[in-house]
C-alpha cells in the first residue's frame, strides 16, 4: 500500500456486516428451491442484477420472487423481510474509522445495492446512529441502483475515477468480492480483499493507514 490518496469502500461485509447464509435460509422458507443458485455471493438469478441496476421496480422484483417461488400468496412484507435478512449490523467503531479516513484521504462509497436494501440501511442508520444517510461519512457515495451500473462492470469504476479526477494508481479499493477487485486491478487501482474474520479496523491498523 503505497502513495494512497484516495480510498473507495464497498459497503456489504466491509462496513455493514451481511450474511448470505441468512438470506438464503429466508428464501428457502419462502419455498424457493436451489437457493445457492438463486442468490449467492458469486452467482444469482438475473432479477437481482436488474434490481441493483435500477432496471426494474420493487413491485416487479417482488412479482418475480412470487413467480420463482410459485407463491402468488406472498405479500410484499414477507418478500422484503426475507430479502433484508441478509443484514447483520455495523460493528462498533466503523463509523469513527470512516470519519478519520475521510480527514486524511478522499473517500468514497461504491455499493451494489437496490431500493429495498437502500431503504432498510437508511432506517437502520437512523435508528442505531441517528444518521439520515451515509453522505457525511464520505466525500461522495455511489449506489448502483441510482447510477444504473454495478460492479464488476468497469463503467461504474470509471465513473468514480473520472468524476472525481482520481488517479487510479493512488486509489485503494476495498471489497469482499474477488471479481470486483479484478476489475479495479485492471484499471490500475490498488486493492484489498476483505475476508472475515478480518475487519477494516484491523486492516487500517495493520497497514498504518491512519
Amino acid at each position: 500500500m503505497q502513495n494512497i490518496k484516495n480510498i473507495i469502500f464497498d459497503y456489504g461485509n466491509v462496513i455493514f456486516n451481511i450474511d448470505f447464509t441468512r438470506v438464503q435460509q429466508a428464501w428457502k422458507q419462502l419455498v424457493i428451491s436451489n437457493v445457492g443458485e438463486f442468490y449467492g455471493h458469486r452467482q444469482q438469478d438475473p432479477v437481482f442484477n436488474q434490481l441493483e441496476c435500477g432496471e426494474i421496480t420493487n413491485a416487479q422484483f417482488r412479482d418475480r420472487i412470487r413467480q420463482l417461488a410459485n407463491r402468488p400468496d406472498l405479500n410484499d412484507e414477507q418478500i422484503d423481510d426475507a430479502w433484508n435478512a441478509i443484514f447483520v449490523g455495523i460493528p462498533k467503531g466503523n463509523h469513527e474509522l470512516l470519519l478519520k479516513a475521510k480527514a486524511k484521504y478522499r473517500t468514497f462509497l461504491l455499493s451494489n445495492i437496490n431500493a429495498i436494501h437502500h431503504d432498510y440501511v437508511h432506517n437502520y442508520l437512523k435508528d442505531e446512529f441517528g444518521l439520515d444517510n451515509n453522505d457525511g461519512l464520505f466525500e461522495k457515495v455511489y449506489y448502483s441502483h441510482l447510477v444504473g451500473k454495478r460492479k464488476p462492470g468497469s463503467a461504474i469504476f470509471e465513473q468514480v475515477l473520472q468524476e472525481n479526477k482520481l488517479i487510479a494508481a493512488e486509489t485503494l479499493f476495498i471489497d469482499d468480492s474477488p471479481q470486483h477487485l479484478e476489475t479495479a486491478k485492471k484499471l490500475g487501482m490498488q486493492t484489498f480483499l476483505m475476508t472475515a474474520p478480518d475487519t477494516i479496523q484491523k486492516f487500517f491498523e495493520r497497514e498504518h493507514l491512519l
